[in-house]
């Protein structure tokens, strides 16, 4: 009996396959308590309003991974922990939906905020503008000048390669990849033109198109004149008239690399050129500017008129031109246009001669001079 109660009184071993587990348990229960605290730590930096006083503007380069994005807007101080950023990025699959382009960040906008901005919003939009008629040399001028491309155009495109528009661009890219676009949608352009021009047209190729059409860009600022204009040159064509058209001969002057800034001389109006479609029969040797779709259009469908001849019907562009089929109707509206330009030389001077009356009137006064008739 007491032996039994010695058995009894011995303490029991405990396995050691069961503490090893109740420790393993334990670890695991701290680790789920730090993992979802961490988890509700960044979750709630991730959505809280940021620290950015004003708005400001991010940069995405193109093909930028989450990773260098996440860098970057730290280093800015447009977020304040880049981990955090990129594994709400990771967990919300936006690793491969950055857009490139730069991008408006509100003020105290939260990291979840740019990251959606990054991936859902609208880019701040770039462009170059090429005005219908620009030539060549202008269009690569202001290509040039733009601050936000990078890398030079050294050579000039040909003239009449470049389709006038306005071609966006993200901040950082080359001066010649906004030149290939623009060369490129001209190239669109073209073929398109070309397929759905007139059957009756005088014109063999493309090339030659582009020419006519860029001699129509550059005699009409008048939209809806575009049609009549190519009519008559496609009547003179047609004939074998000369086209007789001044911008031509200035192309021959000026290579268009600038403006000539005066009326032709009469050696200019003479002179034998390539460019000089007073001298020479047919197009002149190329086109002598970037013609816009609606004058490449005009060209290839001209209006259906028997104009010959046309001319100004007032000082400015926007005042359009008066046709005519006949050289007598044609004489008589040169006269209304001579008049009119009379007219405008009597103001002209009369206007030189109030301005030098009121100098004269105000020198007097300053010296004392009476200003009355005695």
């Amino acid at each position: 009996m007491a032996d039994r109660k010695n058995k009894r009184a011995k303490p029991r071993r405990r396995n050691g396959l069961i503490d090893i587990l109740n420790g393993f348990l334990s670890l695991l229960v701290i680790a789920i308590i730090l993992v979802g605290g961490l988890f509700f730590f960044g979750l709630n930096r991730f959505y809280s309003p940021g620290n950015i006083p004003e708005d400001t503007t991010f940069l995405v380069e193109s093909g930028s991974s989450l990773g260098v994005t996440a860098e970057r807007l730290e280093t800015r101080g447009l977020i304040d922990n880049r981990m955090i950023f990129q594994a709400a990025g990771i967990a919300l699959k936006k690793q491969g939906k950055l857009k490139a382009g730069e991008f408006k960040i509100a003020a105290h906008s939260s990291m979840a905020d740019i990251l959606s901005e990054l991936t859902e919003g609208t880019p701040v939009l770039y462009g170059v503008t090429v005005p219908e008629g620009f030539t060549s040399w202008q269009v690569i001028e202001r290509i040039n000048a733009d601050s936000h491309l990078i890398g030079e155009i050294t050579s000039l495109p040909p003239e009449g390669s470049i389709l006038p528009n306005t071609y966006s661009y993200i901040p950082g890219d080359t001066r010649q990849s906004v030149l290939d676009k623009m060369q490129a949608a001209h190239k669109k352009a073209l073929e398109e033109v070309w397929a759905n021009r007139d059957p009756d047209l005088p014109i063999k190729t493309p090339e030659e198109l582009v020419t006519l059409a860029s001699v129509v860009e550059k005699e009409t600022g008048v939209a809806s004149e575009r049609p009549q204009v190519a009519a008559v040159f496609v009547n003179r064509l047609k004939k074998g008239m000369r086209l007789q058209s001044d911008p031509t001969i200035i192309y021959g002057i000026t290579k268009g690399q600038s403006t000539l800034g005066r009326g032709l001389k009469k050696s200019e109006l003479e002179a034998k050129t390539p460019y000089n479609t007073y001298q020479i029969d047919g197009l002149p040797a190329g086109p002598i500017a970037n013609p816009g779709i609606e004058s490449l259009r005009a060209a290839a469908n001209p209006a259906k008129t028997n104009d010959l001849y046309f001319v100004a019907a007032g000082p400015v562009p926007s005042d359009g031109h008066l046709f005519s089929e006949t050289y007598a109707q044609h004489r008589k509206n040169v006269a209304k246009w001579r008049a009119i330009e009379k007219q405008m030389a009597l103001d002209a001077q009369a206007d030189t001669e109030a301005a030098k009356d009121a100098i004269e009137a105000e020198q007097a006064k300053e010296t004392g001079d009476s200003t009355t008739a005695q």
